[in-house]
């Protein structure tokens, strides 16, 4: 059965890095003794080596360990062998263009929607399992070869969702950007996460974990909460026809 964690973000409040995530990653892993297998690639000012200096401890923290795919020479076998997978934040344009380099785009989503791979991705690493990355936050530092991406879940998703407009901000607010994406790509809907919030995943089912709700956006303006611990069935808000 495929198995996936979505989370909004790293870090939730003034905790550390993924430590507000302890149960969330359980749910996941199910406190098995995995290897974990990490992608830095959403990295752009960390190294690699670096950001996995980050991610390890706090993996190793509850039981599991974690060593980062760029220190295999073959990352379609390391995906090929691996037993879990991690997807880290940072930029969602460098790291889609990054997996479609190492030719693992295809794999990753054969395996999680398989049921042969579970899967937990964060902020950009979110942003990559839905169908395409369209609805990001990030700047389009570097061109992917395509907008489509993994698929683990049949609609699109925000992350790191803040309503309204900070004092002094004459931009957009994250509702008007949503509303244009929602406006120019008729019939399509997506799910929207506060820091600190994930979307578990499990078959075809899905449920919002954390303290806050999810935001459904079905068209501009029109929003519907997904209050945590309730399940849903995922093909409920429409993707990509």
């Amino acid at each position: 059965m495929k198995k996936a964690l979505l989370m909004s973000s790293s870090r939730m409040g003034n905790r550390g890095y993924l430590e507000h995530a302890d149960e969330q990653l359980h749910t996941l892993f199910q406190q098995q003794p995995l290897e974990v297998l990490f992608i830095p690639y959403a990295a752009v000012t960390n190294s690699f080596d670096k950001f996995e200096e980050i991610v390890k401890p706090a993996f190793q923290r509850l039981g599991y360990g974690l060593k980062s795919i760029h220190h295999f020479s073959d990352p379609v076998a390391a995906v090929k062998n691996a037993k879990a997978i991690a997807v880290g934040g940072g930029n969602t344009f460098a790291l889609l263009s990054r997996l479609y380099d190492s030719k693992i785009v295809e794999l990753i989503s054969q395996r999680v929607n398989g049921g042969e791979l579970p899967y937990v991705g964060w902020s950009a690493g979110s942003n990559v399992a839905t169908p395409t990355i369209r609805t990001t936050n990030d700047m389009p530092i570097v061109q992917p070869p395509s907008f489509n991406a993994l698929r683990l879940v049949p609609f699109q998703m925000n992350p790191h969702f803040i309503s309204g407009k900070p004092a002094g901000h004459n931009g957009e607010s994250r509702e008007e950007r949503l509303n244009e994406f929602l406006t120019f790509n008729k019939g399509e809907e997506l799910l929207a996460l506060y820091e600190g919030s994930a979307l578990y995943v499990e078959g075809d089912k899905g449920t919002i974990l954390g303290e806050k709700e999810g935001l459904w956006f079905h068209a501009p303006d029109q929003i519907e909460t997904i209050a945590p611990n309730q399940s849903f069935a995922l093909e409920t808000i429409k993707g990509v026809k």
